[in-house]
């Protein structure tokens, strides 16, 4: 079987994306093993094959990575889970300060285990994101239970003039900027790598008659 960079570039290199420098490849391969030796023994994430990580996990984060607005500057993984997009973040997006926030005891010492093994300076937040006070430049959500009702807790966190970055459905998008309400403009979705439905969502917190404007990084 190939080398776990060379799958992963691969996959990059289909959906249109940059491929990995030899730091960033050697970071993803050691986050691989690390989900599969923790998801031997507790739930991490539902896919446990190593090509399904890649293609599923992997790709649409660091999807979401190239896809973030210039100028976040600060990003709150809200119920980061098993750290999707939030490391992947960390790891493509170095000038982000991240910080993980997840109440499950095993997924919060696992996000632990990962910051001080991939050698990140991401913040790890052992508790519900609902009970946050500080603000960031950015809110990531993907696959959060209870979405919608997630979402009204998560607008208060979002700084003015920042983002909310969901990763969802089509389908499912109406109902999310629904319960963002109306301080938030959303530019067009973002098709995410592998899949016609999933889409990563940008909502920019403005006033109800400034139009947002959205600058992506460089890829």
């Amino acid at each position: 079987m190939p080398a776990t960079k060379d799958r992963l570039n691969r996959l990059l290199e289909t959906a249109g994306l940059p491929v990995l420098d030899l730091r960033q490849a050697a970071t993803f391969e050691k986050y691989l093993q690390l989900i599969v030796r923790w998801n031997a023994r507790t739930n991490l994430t539902a896919i446990r094959e190593e090509d399904g990580i890649l293609s599923r996990h992997f790709v649409e984060s660091i999807a979401c990575s190239h896809a973030l607005p210039a100028g976040v500057n600060t990003l709150l993984d809200f119920g980061s889970g098993a750290g999707f997009p939030g490391i992947p973040i960390a790891i493509c997006r170095p000038e982000v300060a991240v910080t993980l926030a997840e109440s499950q005891g095993k997924k919060a010492a696992f996000l632990r285990e990962a910051v001080r093994t991939l050698q990140l300076s991401a913040l790890v937040v052992a508790a519900r994101a609902e009970t946050m006070e500080q603000q960031f430049d950015c809110v990531t959500m993907r696959a959060v239970d209870r979405m919608e009702q997630a979402i009204c807790a998560a607008t208060r966190l979002v700084l003015s003039r920042g983002w909310l970055a969901l990763m969802t459905t089509e389908r499912d998008m109406p109902a999310l900027h629904h319960a963002a309400g109306s301080a938030f403009a959303w530019s067009a979705p973002v098709m995410l790598p592998g899949s016609e439905q999933r889409v990563l969502a940008l909502g920019c917190k403005v006033e109800a008659d400034e139009p947002p404007r959205l600058q992506r990084t460089k890829a």
